[in-house]
């Protein structure tokens, strides 16, 4: 999942093009999900996040982490991969309990989330143009859930949405300790994946008792969640960052909600429904209103 960097470099055709891969891959992801809907949803965690750890084995790197405190250590090696697991995991199960198009949308209001949270931790205060961002995001969330609340309640879709809700916030601590950490965390990310694998594998045998085999389609999806969204998508935003100018290539990343959306109703794994496209417009103008910086 991508997360803001400062660095500034000048715009190239290959971070565009790196970017726009990170983009198409993160957006589909929730269809990846539903396909491997008939596996449970740790387990799809666990084998989602080892696919991930090889895919960005070629990130990896030796970062100096015996300089850091022991609270940092601590959140590095334990924190960010309890954020990890919390993030995949409650995205597939909040996605089993409600609707695939209407749980990621939630999720993907992250971004918001996290520039809330890295304007009070730097500022102690809030800008302007976060909160109305974040009215904003949030409003495309109500418009899909009111009317189904208002009519004949949530039922059990409630807890998908609050699941969808609770990824969305482990995605933006996620960056958020990424954007403060004291080391690099791009290049720890095999490891962290490795760690974040084996917690989601004890909590599987803990909660769905032993491993399952798995149909060939939601093994396929599985691993394709894996090396695309949390794999390769990572590398290649990593490098769009890094050769282009991050304002720009940033932008490219608020389409992901549109195009997840679209993904589901084209494959007939979403109706399509005048809200759906409103309420993604509404997320994505909400993440830029919430990016930008008050004049």
């Amino acid at each position: 999942m991508y997360r803001a960097h400062s660095t500034v470099a000048t715009p190239s055709w290959f971070s565009i093009i790196a970017a726009l891969v990170a983009v198409m891959l993160w957006s589909a992801a929730p269809l990846l999900a539903a396909l491997a809907h008939t596996s449970s949803p740790l387990q799809l965690t666990a084998l989602t996040l080892l696919a991930g750890a090889l895919a960005t084995l070629p990130l990896s790197r030796s970062v100096p982490m015996a300089r850091l405190s022991k609270g940092w250590q601590a959140s590095v090696w334990l924190g960010i991969p309890l954020l990890i697991f919390g993030a995949v995991s409650s995205y597939f199960v909040g996605m089993r309990l409600a609707p695939a198009a209407e749980a990621a949308l939630i999720t993907y209001t992250w971004p918001v989330v996290f520039v809330l949270l890295s304007q009070w931790s730097r500022l102690r205060t809030l800008r302007l143009s976060g909160v109305i961002g974040a009215l904003i995001a949030f409003s495309g969330a109500a418009l899909l859930l009111l009317p189904q609340a208002l009519n004949d309640g949530l039922g059990g879709a409630a807890n998908g949405y609050a699941l969808a809700l609770l990824a969305a916030c482990c995605w933006a601590l996620y960056s958020w300790l990424g954007q403060t950490a004291p080391v690099a965390l791009t290049p720890l990310l095999p490891r962290l994946l490795l760690v974040a694998c084996a917690i989601a594998a004890a909590a599987s045998l803990l909660v769905e008792g032993s491993p399952k085999a798995l149909s060939s389609e939601a093994l396929l999806a599985g691993i394709a969640l894996g090396l695309g969204p949390y794999g390769i998508a990572m590398v290649a935003w990593d490098k769009a960052l890094r050769l282009g100018q991050a304002s720009i290539v940033g932008s490219l990343a608020y389409g992901v909600p549109i195009l997840a959306a679209a993904l589901l109703v084209v494959a007939g794994m979403s109706v399509l429904d005048w809200r759906l496209p409103c309420a993604a417009i509404l997320v994505v103008v909400g993440c830029c209103s919430a990016g930008r910086r008050d004049g």
